[in-house]
């Protein structure tokens, strides 16, 4: 069975795919409804003859029904159901909140504190302007005059003045009170619906993961809400709602034995997240982590990657160890218990050797560590100042749509980017609250095939920059052959390898540089 987390589809997943592209595309109503974009699985069964069932995430146009595609798991959209009962109440808070913050009273009273606010401090500057003219008059007559009684009228002058200042202040005060206990009142009531509306959600969410009861192929049987509790989680919103676990609890309620998987996009793409009409891509591990884990219990699940090879040390010193990372190995230990490429450097250096940068698991090439925490600090400095150059060569998949590319084509890539944490580990790109990303690239060869050769520079080093500055529609349009993250065409390896390294020596500050080829 697929790995739903780390996977190319089957041949007959594709195929599967294609017919329901085909279908949809074929139908006015269909691929109106599915034009915006929407992640659609298919799963491959051990029926025979050759038996797929397809599914949509989510809904489509406001249906979760609809012929040719496996039903929800548990449908929201009855109506009069306990759902949409529970919806429409907290609907109507919705309202109420609404209302009150958006109402001509509370406007009102918001603009009449700002404008008594103002008057208030523009009397009170004033009347402070005039009691400082009237001290420095008290004053010169004070040194011109030995007089008590004229002292004292001077004292009692000054006594006045303050008092009347605190009158006045009192008087506004009192004034400015008044609207704002009666605008409290507002916010007292939308505070506390909020608080109501909170209260019903969370009970609403809960008793939805409660219904969403799932089975595995041991035969065991859980509701969401129980897997997700066990691993001290809660479920996001929309889990369970996914292609994948819909395909698989169809599946087990049918006694069919689940063969193959994979979920695909149909439709528009995202200004986000990498999406690619017809391309396949892996599960959240958000939504789908937890709950996938569980569902595919009793299966044998394959990866389509095969085994590492074996790391090379390229340069060492007494300061520093240069190594090629073959791709499907970390660089640092992980929670998947594989061997890193900085545990295997201790083992045959026999040295304490420190990481100071990373590469993706699924990114080959030049890495440097630091045999001593002094040189780790000098080298993690040069990442810091981007003094560091580094050179990465990548092969793209065929085209299947967007702009042509041109042997010797140069460019650069702007596209700012944050995690995805609903699709973790994806990132995706965010225009408004993204990390700076900037990525200079050339086109090496075009082959006949449609894959081409490119030499990335990237200025900044932002996880899987490279990924998606290459997959997404505003980037370069093309995954990198071999990426199933970002939606690339089917290779046993991820082609991406960081080719060159160029840095200081942290003991001579000599310029070094180190290069391996595929």
């Amino acid at each position: 069975m697929t790995d739903p987390f780390r996977y190319f589809p089957h041949p007959l997943v594709r195929q599967a795919a294609e017919e329901v592209i085909r279908r949809i595309s074929g139908s006015k109503t269909l691929s109106e409804a599915f034009s915006e974009g929407k992640m659609l699985g298919i799963l491959i069964t051990n029926e025979s003859p050759f038996t797929y069932i397809a599914a949509f995430s989510g809904n489509v146009g406001g249906k979760s029904h609809i012929e040719g595609f496996v039903p929800p798991i548990f449908d929201l959209t009855v109506p009069g159901g306990y759902f949409k009962l529970k919806e429409a109440e907290i609907t109507e808070i919705n309202d109420k909140i609404k209302n009150l913050e958006s109402s001509n009273r509370l406007h009102d009273l918001n603009i009449s504190l700002l404008a008594l606010e103002k008057e208030r401090d523009e009397e009170i500057s004033f009347f402070r302007y005039r009691m400082g003219i009237n001290k420095k008059k008290r004053d010169e007559l004070r040194n011109e005059t030995s007089d008590p009684s004229q002292l004292a009228m001077l004292i009692k002058e000054s006594q006045q003045e303050k008092a009347e200042l605190r009158r006045a202040k009192n008087r506004w005060e009192e004034r400015i009170c008044q609207i704002k206990n009666e605008r409290e009142k507002y916010f007292a009531l939308i505070t506390d619906l909020k608080a109501q509306r909170a209260i019903m959600s969370d009970e609403l969410q809960k008793w939805i993961f409660n219904q969403y009861v799932v089975h595995n192929a041991l035969g065991e049987e859980k509701s969401i809400y129980e897997i997700f509790n066990s691993q001290g989680m809660t479920p996001p919103g929309g889990t369970g709602e996914c292609a994948a676990p819909k395909l698989l609890e169809y599946a087990y309620r049918k006694g069919m034995t689940p063969i193959a998987m994979g979920e695909f996009w149909y439709g528009q793409s995202p200004q986000t997240a990498v999406r690619t009409h017809g391309h396949f891509y892996p599960s959240c591990t958000s939504k789908c982590g937890p709950l996938l884990g569980f569902m595919l219990k009793g299966l044998h699940i394959d990866s389509s990657y095969r085994t590492p090879d074996d790391p090379k040390i390229i340069f060492e010193d007494d300061y520093i160890v240069v190594a090629s990372k073959p791709s499907g190995m970390p660089s640092v230990p992980g929670l998947d218990g594989k061997r890193s490429l900085l545990e295997w450097l201790k083992t045959n250096t026999g040295s304490g050797i420190i990481s100071v940068h990373r590469l993706d698991m699924d990114t080959s090439g030049v890495m440097v560590f630091a045999k001593d925490a002094v040189t780790a600090v000098a080298i993690q400095k040069q990442f810091e100042n981007h003094t560091i150059r580094k050179t990465y060569m990548a092969r793209l998949s065929p085209a299947k749509e967007g702009r042509p590319l041109k042997e010797g084509e140069t460019g650069c890539i702007k596209l700012p980017l944050n995690p995805d944490y609903d699709e973790r580990p994806r990132q995706k790109v965010d225009m408004l609250n993204g990390k700076a990303s900037l990525t200079e690239y050339e086109i090496c060869k075009i082959h006949s095939d449609g894959s081409t050769d490119i030499m990335f520079y990237p200025k900044t080093g932002r996880t899987h920059q490279l990924r998606v500055h290459s997959a997404h529609t505003l980037g370069l349009g093309r995954p990198i052959l071999g990426d199933m993250l970002y939606g690339g065409a089917f290779s046993e390896r991820l082609h991406l390898h960081a080719y060159k390294l160029s840095f200081q020596h942290p003991a001579d500050n000599i310029l070094m540089e180190f290069s391996d080829g595929i």
